[in-house]
């Protein structure tokens, strides 16, 4: 009869095996690219020491030599001391594919973090469905999808993708909120190269096909990171912006700081450009109306005509939307209308306030854009923000013309609460198509004055049209402010939302564009 001092040793034999279960030429392989292992990756993410592994012994069934774990390390441990769910692929075993074991350990992970309400985060670098365990692997990946559709909105999901992902290994991740790949190490496609080439004949490099800052151009990934520390050192800041579910509220941080005007406010008083077409980096504002010159951006290399992300007024996170004139002038497209859309979408869902820095000359024309469904696709801006019942807050900086005023947090699009700036010009559209359309005629017959003409018509146009203080005497923009003093507007219009009660539909939820 075996002793308990045997089976305690017998035991540690088993987790230790567990700890690295891989072929000794798979961890081989994988040292030599100066990988780390799945659970040191764990380590990278979670407070030291928090870890707390779950199912380190399960096992695919068929064989007593089949390795621990089945490819995927899942558990629970801590972010900046707050729960968080967590799975790691382990690339030495069946190369990270998913199989039934494999399957039931992550959504064994997903069903704990529904239970207690907390972030999950995906550590990816799988090679997909396991082939030999056939539809078995297929019918788990609908099994995680069907886990992650109920977190979604509930918690907040996040993928790190670290390797070569392809077919059902890349919609899992596409499911999640937030996508951060390591440069010139993850990869993400339907179809990878080689299968890609035998069916279709095409020809292309995985960076081409799926590399990461290829994907951030297309809008799946998120984030690009360098490393993969800087990878888990971005989802921790992202996570610090978050609360843990939708019910509870995001970590409140060093508030109350700077309670009066500071130089850095005063230098927005001379910020903008006086020439209405020069451009500038919007950045620059968003780093002086947030605390402490905070903004963690998300999506910084797709639709750059838009920003979006996360920063903090008076400690508390709120989420920001604001327009790029460097790129497009500021215009909103068809990328950029998707892009806020979504952003739009999951700040409401964790009642996240959002505040809108507006400098749009309105939607960007063109064939390309109707063909590819501007109108629709547009209108989702539209939709997103009629939707969203948390506080929101509007800034306009400079321009804010046509359907781009509109859509970019305007009080009748049902704005808390507007300002603007005395640099602000709201309008149709801008004085040179403004003159354009409406003096045609007179500028016709100015001959060899119309060059003059048409500078008195804009000018006209600028001071006694287009400025904040005709929306302001109809009640479309609450305040005109200085420059200098938005931040500590910001933070006064923040507080009086604080506890807004929003009057929901009894529906079920509206039906979006496109």
């Amino acid at each position: 009869m075996s002793t308990t001092a045997a089976k305690l040793a017998d035991l540690r034999e088993k987790l230790e095996k567990a700890k690295e279960p891989g072929a000794p030429s798979a961890i081989e392989k994988r040292n030599a690219k100066g990988l780390p292992s799945p659970r040191e990756r764990i380590d990278m993410l979670l407070d030291h020491g928090s870890f707390v592994e779950i199912g380190a012994l399960v096992k695919a069934p068929g064989s007593a030599d089949n390795p621990y774990g089945d490819g995927v390390v899942t558990g629970h441990g801590t972010v900046e001391g707050r729960p968080v769910v967590v799975f790691s692929h382990d690339l030495t075993v069946f190369g990270g594919s998913l199989g039934e074991m494999f399957g039931r350990k992550v959504c064994a992970a997903l069903d704990f973090a529904l239970k207690i309400g907390c972030p999950v985060v995906g550590i990816n670098d799988s090679g997909g469905a396991r082939v030999q365990e056939a539809v078995t692997s297929l019918a788990f990946y609908a099994e995680i999808g069907r886990r992650q559709i109920k977190l979604s909105g509930l918690v907040p999901q996040i993928s790190v993708m670290l390797g070569k992902c392809a077919g059902g290994a890349v919609y899992g991740p596409a499911i999640t909120d937030y996508v951060v790949a390591v440069d010139d190490q993850a990869y993400m496609f339907i179809t990878g190269p080689e299968i890609l080439k035998a069916v279709t004949g095409e020809t292309i490099s995985a960076e081409d096909l799926g590399g990461a800052r290829k994907q951030a151009e297309y809008g799946t990934v998120n984030h690009v990171a360098q490393t993969e520390a800087d990878a888990f050192a971005w989802v921790r800041t992202l996570l610090g912006y978050l609360p843990s579910n939708c019910n509870e509220e995001p970590p409140v941080v060093n508030p109350g700081l700077e309670p009066e005007i500071t130089d850095s406010d005063r230098s927005l008083d001379s910020f903008i450009p006086d020439a209405d077409n020069s451009a500038y980096d919007m950045h620059e504002i968003l780093r002086r109306v947030f605390d402490d010159g905070e903004f963690h951006e998300i999506s910084s290399e797709y639709a750059r005509s838009i920003i979006v992300g996360f920063s903090r007024i008076d400690g508390r996170p709120v989420g920001v939307l604001a327009n790029q004139p460097l790129h497009l002038s500021g215009a909103l497209d068809i990328d950029s209308s998707e892009k806020a859309s979504r952003f739009i979408r999951f700040c409401n869902a964790f009642e996240i306030p959002i505040v809108c820095v507006v400098d749009v000359p309105g939607f960007l024309p063109g064939l390309e854009q109707e063909r590819n469904g501007i109108i629709r696709r547009g209108a989702k801006i539209l939709n997103s923000y009629l939707e969203a019942d948390v506080p929101k807050v509007t800034v306009v900086v400079r321009k804010a013309y046509g359907g781009g005023y509109a859509v970019m947090g305007s009080k009748n699009l049902g704005a808390d609460l507007n300002f603007a700036w005395p640099t602000a010009r709201i309008a149709v559209m801008g004085a040179e198509g403004a003159v354009a359309l409406l003096k045609r005629r007179e500028l016709a017959a100015a001959g060899d004055k119309a060059p003059e003409l048409r500078r008195k018509f804009i000018d006209h146009y600028n001071e006694f049209i287009s400025t904040p203080y005709i929306a302001a005497e109809r009640g479309y923009i609450d305040a005109v402010i200085e420059p200098s003093a938005t931040r500590l507007e910001l933070r006064r219009a923040l507080r009086a939302l604080q506890d807004k009660a929003p009057e929901r539909m009894p529906k079920k939820y509206s039906l979006h564009p496109g």
